[in-house]
């Protein structure tokens, strides 16, 4: 619901005292670009909220039991609290909605418009009072400018309600992403993942109970093979590994780091979609998708020229 390595400049200092920075990157550029058809398919069976709050709740269940295990520090009331804000911010409302934007647009197309998470991320820091540099208000107009081609297309124009699911999930999305590095800090380690997605599936699956889609579940039991091994891809790999790296990457390295996976996820998830699921990218869609990805490229150059402000 979470985005060139070779564009990457210098990280800040944080970023190159991280042991897992390059593992965490690969997760989130090669996983999570993956995950969009995944979700695809379990909706098959599982609709959106209730597939998103099982996969969270799975996930974070066994990384808290990893953690106690480990005898580690378990978060504070604080810790919890802010848990429960990023969590409904980034999960119940992120993940949650682009789940549900999948009923109505391709998984490729979904990726693309998610591109412009760092766009985003930049507006939010600039409500909160940060400066950006001129390279990034020139990756932010430029990004806008992709956006409108986008959803012009006839995929978005022929889905109004996807398009507010997905427009809803980017700024949820990037709102947790800022105040989880600048205002509401999560524990540390594992714990402080496993805190959020306990959390954030916790709404999700309130949010599930509130639209009757346990009767959808029902209706749809016994669950499909295909949509089955789609949900535990998700749990292990959109979950226990890409989502914890990103919130390894948000704790340790600049947000234009963490967020750099927009690069690379919107290609891959075309592909994907196109190879297996059939889906069709018109010609101005392409151009769309060239055009948000050069507004990310500024955006992230003009950070790494500021020395990748966390």
């Amino acid at each position: 619901m979470a985005w060139m390595s070779s564009a990457i400049s210098l990280p800040s200092p944080t970023a190159r005292a991280a042991p897992l920075l390059v593992p965490a990157l690969i997760a989130c550029y090669v996983v999570w670009g993956s995950t969009y058809l995944a979700i695809r398919f379990a909706l098959v069976s599982f609709p959106p909220f209730f597939q998103m709050g099982t996969r969270f709740l799975v996930a974070g269940m066994l990384v808290m039991a990893w953690v106690i295990i480990r005898k580690q520090q378990l978060p504070t009331l604080r810790e919890w609290r802010n848990a429960l804000v990023i969590g409904t911010l980034m999960l119940g409302g992120g993940m949650g909605l682009t789940a549900s934007a999948e009923v109505h647009i391709g998984s490729g197309l979904i990726a693309t418009f998610i591109a412009v998470v760092p766009l985003m991320v930049c507006a939010w820091g600039l409500l909160l009072g940060q400066r950006p540099s001129r390279l990034e208000l020139a990756g932010m107009a430029v990004g806008l400018a992709g956006v409108l081609l986008l959803v012009r297309g006839a995929s978005f124009s022929a889905a109004p309600v996807g398009l507010a699911c997905i427009a809803g999930a980017t700024l949820l999305w990037s709102l947790g992403s800022v105040l989880s590095t600048e205002r509401l800090p999560l524990a540390s380690g594992p714990a402080g993942f496993a805190s959020e997605m306990l959390c954030g599936g916790a709404v999700l699956m309130a949010i599930s109970l509130a639209l009757g889609e346990q009767h959808e579940v029902a209706s749809n039991w016994p669950f499909q093979p295909a949509a089955l091994v789609a949900w535990l891809y998700l749990v292990v790999f959109g979950s226990l590994i890409a989502f914890s790296a990103y919130m390894y990457l948000l704790a340790n390295s600049s947000p234009a780091v963490a967020t750099s996976y927009a690069f690379v996820n919107p290609l891959i998830a075309i592909f994907l979609g196109a190879f297996f699921a059939g889906e069709h990218v018109t010609r101005g869609e392409w151009i769309a998708c060239g055009v948000i990805l050069t507004g990310v490229f500024l955006i992230f150059r003009g950070k790494s020229a500021t020395g990748g402000r966390k």
